[in-house]
């Protein structure tokens, strides 16, 4: 069974939940989702990942979540090329209430992508009441990923 990381960055619990969600989903796509929070790995360990979904929340005035600081500094820090092997895709929540708008999974977004991963979705950048966006994007992601 195809192997995927999920990774996530959060101050509330909802792209926790999420996490969980969509690593429960993979199964049905022939993917063995596992979760992990992010100041619970490294760097090397993204770099050895092949496919990768990555679900964060903006906190604050559009920073990383504590839990994530430290992760998204180290990955900045990689050489460009380092993420060559890693497919992957971002779940982005926020609040349109706030002027930087899921500003932390952009970032991710970028970083990912400026260090060699290659997106296989569109990053979905979700509002408040990001349940059946959230759902249906995660579904149509696992779809792409059983297919590489």
């Amino acid at each position: 069974m195809n192997e995927l990381l999920v990774i996530f960055g959060t101050e509330t619990g909802n792209a926790e939940e999420l996490a969980e969600i969509t690593a429960s989903m993979a199964s049905k796509y022939d993917l063995n989702g596992s979760v992990q929070d992010m100041e619970d790995i490294s760097a090397d360990d993204l770099s050895s990942a092949e496919k990768l979904i990555v679900i964060c929340s903006t906190w604050g005035d559009g920073e990383q979540p504590v839990n994530a600081q430290d992760l998204y500094d180290a990955v900045e820090e990689l050489d460009e090329g380092t993420l060559d092997s890693v497919k992957f895709a971002v779940l982005a929540l926020g609040d349109t209430a706030f002027e930087l708008f899921c500003e932390s999974g952009k970032e991710w977004d970028k970083v990912l992508e400026e260090k060699g991963a290659t997106r296989v979705n569109d990053r979905i950048d979700c509002d408040t009441d990001y349940d059946d966006y959230a759902e249906e994007w995660i579904e149509a992601t696992l779809e792409i990923f059983q297919s590489l």
